[in-house]
């Protein structure tokens, strides 16, 4: 059931600048035209906002470790490549140097020595210089143990170098386990095993700083999760969220069992939860875009990648305390930099504007995959990602033919371009026509993909394709 959207004109007058002028402006304002206490940035410096909780302040770019450079040049999870050490130190040293101080990382990141590698990489500067998010990621029934998580949280700690977390999320709430819903999975998580009491505690002491929770999922968890804040009986400094343009008003349509943006970021904002943003590029999706958006894109500001919309977007919002980033390549993180050093938020004009994009880029139908890998490895051999990937990025890029293109002669130029090109990314044993549709994958992706149903209409298209040549 479609909730109650905010309209285009709302959201823009709950943004941090909302005039078309604000260029000029030194500090970002609230709806009213006045100087926000959340916000603070100089003209050629990295934009920061105020945790209003802690007082921390925090640059509106975050570091997300999730996806680390490897020794064999590469980033993917199914790597048996170490980590590049030396690479990660140098990047963390450059975010530094350039104002960023938030960074996130999980034990389940990068077959489980993200934080090692962040531990390393940061311990290397000022305890009070940074900010560490790490998270409890007890997504395995064997870690639920009140004795196991602990083990976990503690790791965490030695992990990182540190002997306090500043932000600590529990992991991916609403996202189901084996037979169990989210809520199901959520009580045996935190609740039936004291362990959220405990963090409680942990908090109290001064181990945790800031306590909150990531969303994935079934959307009955995160109400849940907010009216136990709203009832006294957990307070949560602040909360994780996926927000880009595209999955503003689109999530749920893309995909039933995801949530739009809007409602997320105002059921967060209403009660004065600052949000960090996750997914602001959708897996880098939003890094490229198809050659008819782009036109328009470079017609509205020839000076912007897509890249630099779509971060502007994320960090446009009254209440937005970070927007996390994915920075493998050296070069990204350069670019992401500038663009929040500082930030110039969107006006009304150039919102509306992405979100009529919004609307071009949802009618392409592509996958909403983020490349995260939690679906891999798949028991048949799949390589699930690199299939999702090739589809979208030949329908960013204007590559997919039509199948009803006939004898045209470009039609059959572009479809043995496409069949070539899809040999090439995915191995024909790792294909989408060896699908069973066993679901062993399903449970396990964040964006509640129905993976079988894509590879079975991924494979109709690669035969129909097959066919018209024949």
């Amino acid at each position: 059931m479609k909730r109650d959207i905010m309209n285009r004109r709302d959201f823009i007058k709950k943004s941090s600048g909302a005039v078309a002028a604000v260029a000029a402006l030194p500090l970002l304002t609230d709806c009213n035209g006045k100087k926000s206490p959340h916000a603070e940035q100089t003209e050629g410096e990295m934009t920061y906002r105020v945790n209003p909780n802690t007082g921390d302040k925090v640059s509106l770019l975050g570091y997300g470790m999730m996806r680390l450079p490897l020794t064999d040049g590469g980033y993917s999870r199914e790597s048996n490549a170490e980590i590049d050490q030396e690479t990660v130190n140098a990047q963390v040293d450059y975010a530094l140097a350039h104002g960023v101080n938030y960074f996130d990382t999980s034990p389940a990141y990068c077959r489980g020595m993200s934080e090692t590698a962040t531990g390393t990489a940061l311990s290397r500067h000022r305890r009070d210089s940074y900010y560490i998010a790490t998270k409890l990621s007890n997504f395995s029934p064997e870690t639920w143990p009140r004795k196991e998580s602990e083990a976990m949280f503690r790791r965490s700690l030695k992990n990182l170098r540190t002997d306090y977390i500043d932000y600590l999320l529990l992991h991916g709430i609403g996202m189901g386990s084996q037979n169990k819903d989210g809520m199901e999975t959520f009580y045996g998580r935190y609740i039936d095993n004291g362990i959220l009491d405990w963090l409680v505690e942990q908090k109290e002491k001064g181990v945790i700083r800031n306590l909150g929770f990531s969303y994935h999922g079934d959307i009955k968890v995160f109400d849940y999760l907010l009216q136990l804040h709203d009832e006294g009986k957990y307070h949560w400094d602040f909360v994780q969220i996926e927000l880009n343009y595209l999955d503003w008003n689109y999530a749920n349509e893309i995909n039933s069992r995801n949530t739009d943006a809007v409602y997320l970021y105002e059921e967060v904002h209403k009660r004065g939860i600052p949000a960090v943003i996750m997914e602001p590029l959708l897996g880098g999706r939003l890094a490229t875009q198809p050659e008819g958006v782009m036109r328009k894109m470079l017609k509205m500001n020839p000076d912007l990648t897509p890249a630099q919309w779509a971060l502007r977007f994320a960090g446009t919002p009254e209440g937005v305390l970070t927007v996390l980033s994915g920075m493998t390549m050296t070069e990204h993180l350069k670019e992401n930099v500038r663009t929040y050093s500082p930030l110039m938020p969107l006006s009304e004009e150039e919102n509306k504007f992405l979100l009529d994009l919004a609307e071009d880029i949802y009618n392409m139908k592509a996958v909403p995959c983020t490349a995260c890998n939690y679906c891999m490895p798949c028991p048949y051999g799949l390589n699930i990602p690199a299939i999702f990937a090739y589809y979208n990025r030949c329908l960013a890029e204007g590559l997919t033919p039509v199948t009803s293109g006939g004898a045209d002669s470009q039609y059959k130029r572009d479809r043995r371009h496409w069949l070539v090109g899809y040999d090439r990314a995915v191995p024909r044993m790792r294909q989408a026509s060896h699908c069973i549709g066993c679901r062993e994958c399903v449970s396990h992706c964040p964006q509640r993909i129905q993976i079988p149903e894509q590879m079975q209409r991924i494979d109709e298209y690669v035969e129909a394709l097959k066919r018209s040549g024949s």
